[in-house]
């Protein structure tokens, strides 16, 4: 018999650029168990992306009528977009002893930490400020977009200690198996296991029943 718990939540913030999303896709598709939560936004989808599968994407009226409704366990304005995390499905996997994974920005992460004391919170850097850089332009972003990147970048990384876990994206593989070997340590932590199956199938004594 399985240990029964409650869902862990794994927030990843990183600076744009660094990796964050290739990594939290090889997670999901490595470890069972693991499901990204969808966030709404105001932007239009990039190529490739699809409505309900890589997010959410609604106009600014209803993304706005959500907030109203307190729909979001965050939201925040990046850049000239608005994101947030559905409250609701969030919740409803965790109570179904699913883990989720949040790939979002130190802005959401730090309003999902106040309502989620015991999530677990990694914090993805890149080898240097320079290789960020360099990855930038390398992807095409239009020198005005890069320079505020870089900015938003240097601020967000101070936060740094607000996080559980650092990890340093300078070979993607390596990078990888220490996200997969964080997740697979907090699965096994004595505060997340479920007392009562450990207490009926080991302390319990039958004979006295």
């Amino acid at each position: 018999m399985a240990i029964e718990r409650r869902g862990i939540l794994f927030v990843v913030s990183a600076p744009s650029g660094a990796g964050k999303t290739t990594l939290c896709k090889e997670l999901v598709a490595a470890i069972p168990g693991v499901h990204s939560s969808i966030s709404y936004t105001t932007r239009k989808p990039r190529p490739g992306e699809v409505h309900g599968r890589d997010s959410y994407f609604v106009d600014e009226g209803a993304f706005q009528d959500m907030v109203q409704r307190n729909d979001f366990a965050e939201s925040a304005r990046v850049y000239d977009h608005f994101y947030g995390t559905p409250r609701q499905a969030l919740t409803d996997m965790m109570e179904k002893g699913l883990d989720v994974l949040l790939e979002i920005d130190t802005q959401g992460a730090m309003q999902i930490k106040k309502k989620f004391s015991d999530g677990v919170y990694i914090y993805i850097l890149p080898p240097s400020i320079d290789v960020l850089r360099t990855r930038l332009i390398q992807r095409g972003d239009a020198p005005e977009d890069i320079q505020r990147r870089m900015q938003k970048a240097r601020q967000e990384i101070l936060n740094y200690r607000e996080y559980d876990y650092i990890v340093r994206n300078e070979d993607l593989k390596q990078a990888s198996q220490e996200l997969q070997a964080i997740l697979q340590a907090e699965r096994t932590r004595t505060k997340r296991v479920d007392i009562g199956w450990l207490e009926r199938n080991f302390i319990t004594d039958p004979t006295s029943i």
